[in-house]
């Protein structure tokens, strides 16, 4: 039988505008723009204009989409009722996933695939995720949501609804970043996900609810999640070395480290680790960031593997006093602007993506009746 292969490593399957990344270089940049600029410079409303427009917006422009935003963040009751009407132990982005599912039913844009119709469907999702995000948590905790406040900033509104009180500056603003820092990333899992759906001419909530679907796994957005585990496990800067080292010999695989494109540092992690150093001591517990350090450390010298964006986000999103469960929902939210840039992508480019497998099975296999088996 023939030797497999997987994953598509190395093949291109469109031509975009939107991402370019060089991972032997470690270059990350949304239409032409390095992240670190965006990161230092821009807020999450402005790279969304970015990313939907192909161009950063003038201020009347930002403050025309950042008020449509504001506008859109009410949900319908029937999401609120949903949450209710869910069993204990339901994962959030189960629910986020269902969510949005269930919003395509109330857009009155319904199925209009026009750019007009599916900017103003991305608006409506992207505005509405947040609330969403905090609202069925906090209904899952026995709590109920707290409504939005039209006057914050995406980042300090979900951390206000999510907590019940208003961020400190520091918060909002590191949330704000990450969100920047995970808004877009090329043809990844999700995103592919998300064009393929697109491509068979569906709408942008089945689109954005089959890339949610996609991100759930921990080999994609799940990874997060997974590494505030091992953190916790580890529990101690001493223990670092010694955990790292016991999984290597079982070879066991090590959440956070290595990606699939980047050779060499993860210019978004190299952002997120100053975060959570900040995050740590601004609250007097460095304990996971310093973790975090040694666990880098030993695996760059016993393989050569850098920290990847879904490490340094654990220990930032921790930091925040995020629940491990929103991590990846987090993500998630960040992400819809990304996908959302791709399915209208997608609809401009109006193909059909159908790939084609090599088939190393056996051929002439006799058949043989039931009876006879």
């Amino acid at each position: 039988m023939a030797a497999r292969s997987g994953g598509l490593r190395g093949a291109t399957v469109a031509d975009s505008t939107i991402c370019f990344i060089d991972g032997q270089e470690g270059i990350l940049e949304y239409f032409g723009y390095p992240i670190q600029a965006l990161a230092e410079h821009s807020t999450f409303e402005e790279v969304v204009f970015l990313l939907w427009n192909g161009r950063l917006p003038t201020e009347s422009e930002l403050a025309a989409l950042d008020a449509e935003l504001k506008e859109n963040r009410d949900v319908p009751v029937a999401i609120w009722d949903l949450g209710r009407s869910l069993p204990a132990g339901v994962v959030p982005m189960e629910t986020l996933r269902t969510a949005v599912s269930v919003l395509s039913a109330f857009d009155p844009d319904g199925d209009d695939n026009s750019v007009e119709a599916s900017k103003r469907k991305a608006t409506r999702i992207q505005a509405k995720a947040p609330t969403i995000i905090a609202g069925l948590y906090r209904i899952s905790q026995g709590n109920d949501p707290v409504e939005p406040d039209k006057s914050l900033s995406i980042a300090a509104d979900f951390l206000r609804m999510l907590n019940g009180e208003a961020p400190s500056e520091t918060a909002a603003k590191s949330l704000d970043v990450g969100l920047v820092l995970h808004a877009e990333h090329e043809l990844n899992a999700s995103t592919f996900t998300a064009r393929v759906i697109a491509a068979t001419a569906s709408d942008m909530y089945s689109a954005t609810a089959g890339a949610l679907g996609a991100l759930k796994g921990p080999l994609h957005g799940g990874a997060n999640m997974a590494a505030i585990h091992m953190l916790e496990e580890i529990g101690k800067p001493e223990a670092a070395e010694a955990y790292v080292m016991e999984k290597l010999d079982r070879h066991e695989l090590i959440f956070g480290f290595g990606h699939a494109v980047y050779k060499t540092t993860d210019p978004r992690a190299a952002f997120l680790k100053v975060m959570s150093e900040k995050l740590g001591i601004e609250s007097g517990n460095t304990n996971y960031y310093d973790i975090s350090v040694i666990m880098e450390e030993v695996l760059m010298r016993e393989k050569g593997l850098n920290a990847n964006v879904d490490f340094y986000s654990a220990s930032v999103y921790w930091d925040l006093g995020i629940p491990i469960d929103l991590f990846t929902p987090i993500f998630g939210m960040s992400r819809m602007s990304g996908w959302a840039a791709h399915i209208l992508e997608q609809y401009d480019i109006a193909k059909l993506i159908r790939p084609r497998l090599n088939y190393v099975g056996e051929h002439g296999v006799e058949y043989v009746s039931i009876a006879e088996r």
